[in-house]
């Protein structure tokens, strides 16, 4: 049995129409797991040496101190990231395979999860210096190590039971802010409660029956309750909804194109991963404060400055544009089968990114505390989002061929089948560009002068954009019907 499952999930890659795109990611993956692996032990050695040598404190109590807090970012990080353990199960209903084992293969691969395993790159070096430089008890440092294993996969375990429960996932971890916050200030220490727990699981041997219990308590819950929905019309059933009708005629300005204007509108405000979107470009609004206010030396180059005021314009644009015309995979074919054509379409995106660009300028006003030449930055940046990088992205959609699940806010962020050879070359123009224009006239003549430059690349992209959408259009002309074949493909 679990032979026919590796040949099915293996012939699924290679069949697929973004095989290429996914053999590239994955490298491209593989390439930053082992940068991020090699944080990871790094961090484990220098936090023993910091905390033992340099503040002359206990490693293990620092460490189960702020244990806590790693559990919940890691549970959070999860659930923004880590995929379901799904294996096409629609298909596999339809054949003679038992759902337990269905069930049992698809956990069996959260097991081997690299959100799983990385944390062993940091408590591993870890606990070999507790015991050969510290002189720490081997078997006690062992006991500790299997319950935060154990706690690790309780988190594993947990983030299934919790998927598409949004507001439970937002409680969780706007309680852990609002705790970390008066720890922060000195009002509350959280840690003066749990970090007992934590050393209690190096001092107390028995004491790690409690995390193994709990994490084979939610192995259970999670078992029965995907085995309790694996039925086509239960759990696997598309969910319907009543929705209202609402009154957009003031968008009929803008012609043929409202018609388009007037869906997207509906779309970000009906489907969950749409308003995910729309919240992570708000969240972008605060990317500046990383840049503006000195808190990070290394981005305190004037250039970064420029990297900042993109982000902070283009949170809508950059999240949004990455997914066009993904947001519309679900009938998509149908689409193409009407008298439709591609100008006003991909217009009606330009103009949702193009308002979403100066709504986020006029609220990034805030900067104005920083100083007057920081809301330049923006204001350049905003012109530079409007006239290129808005550009940019239609024509980057182009050749992304992710259905999107709008019921679902996984991956937010992003899609494997998002990065590609084009994708990537087209993400130069987004970022690096505007930096080396800015620097060209930085350091040849004054600050003003690189502003300048950016917000004339920006002017002559709308100035041509007639010409540019015409290019666009034949693009998507002519990926066509391999973007059809993709949107298909649901796996």
């Amino acid at each position: 049995m679990l032979k026919h499952f590796i040949t099915l999930q293996w012939k699924s890659f290679w069949r697929s129409a973004s095989l290429t795109s996914g053999l590239f990611m994955k490298l491209f993956m593989g390439f930053w797991a082992i940068w991020l692996i090699i944080m990871m032990g790094s961090g484990g050695v220098g936090a023993f040496f910091f905390f033992k040598e340099e503040l002359g404190l206990d490693p293990l109590e620092v460490i189960n101190r702020f244990l806590i807090y790693w559990l919940v970012v890691d549970l959070i990080f999860r659930y923004a990231l880590q995929k379901m353990p799904v294996i096409n199960i629609t298909p596999l209903l339809l054949l003679p395979f038992n759902k337990n084992k269905i069930v049992s293969f698809a956990f069996g691969k959260t097991v081997f999860s690299f959100f799983n395993i990385v944390h062993a790159f940091f408590f591993i070096p870890f606990s070999v210096l507790l015991v050969a430089k510290a002189d720490y008890p081997a078997i006690n440092v062992l006991l500790w190590n299997l319950g935060l294993i154990a706690l690790v996969y309780s988190n594993n375990f947990l983030n299934i039971i919790l998927n598409k429960k949004d507001n439970l996932i937002f409680f969780i971890g706007g309680i852990m802010a609002i705790l970390g916050a008066l720890h922060y200030f000195g009002y509350f220490d959280v840690t003066t409660y749990t970090a007992p727990f934590f050393q209690g699981l190096y001092n107390t041997p028995f004491l790690i029956l409690i995390p193994i219990a709990i994490a084979l308590f939610l192995i259970f819950i999670s078992f029965r309750s995907f085995t309790k929905d694996l039925y086509l019309d239960a759990g696997l059933a598309a969910k319907s909804k009543d929705v209202k009708t609402e009154n957009l005629d003031w968008l009929d300005r803008f012609g043929k194109t409202a018609t388009f204007l007037k869906n997207d509108i509906k779309l970000i405000k009906r489907n969950k991963r749409a308003r995910s979107t729309v919240m992570v470009s708000i969240l972008f609004l605060f990317y500046g404060l990383l840049f503006f206010t000195g808190s990070v030396e290394a981005y305190d180059g004037p250039v970064w400055r420029i990297f900042a005021a993109i982000f902070v314009t283009g949170g809508f644009l950059l999240s949004f544009g990455q997914f066009v015309p993904s947001w519309d995979s679900s009938y998509y074919p149908l689409m193409m089968s009407q008298n439709i054509k591609y100008k006003e379409y991909l217009s009606s995106k330009w103009w949702l990114m193009v308002i979403a660009t100066l709504i986020s300028t006029v609220l990034a006003s805030g900067y104005l505390y920083f100083g007057w030449e920081v809301y330049v930055a923006i204001l350049v940046a905003s012109v530079y989002n409007i006239g290129v990088n808005s550009h940019v992205v239609l024509w980057a959609g182009a050749y992304v061929k992710t259905p999107i699940d709008l019921t679902s806010n996984k991956r937010a962020f992003g899609d494997k089948q998002s990065f590609n050879t084009k994708t990537l070359l087209l993400s130069l123009p987004k970022m690096a560009l505007p930096m080396i224009l800015y620097a060209i006239g930085h350091y040849a003549y004054s600050p003003y002068a690189g502003y300048a430059l950016v917000a004339l690349a920006g002017v002559a992209g709308f100035a041509f954009k007639d010409k540019v959408f015409d290019i666009i259009e034949s693009i998507y002309k002519s990926e066509k019907y391999k973007t059809i074949s993709a949107y298909k493909q649901k796996n």
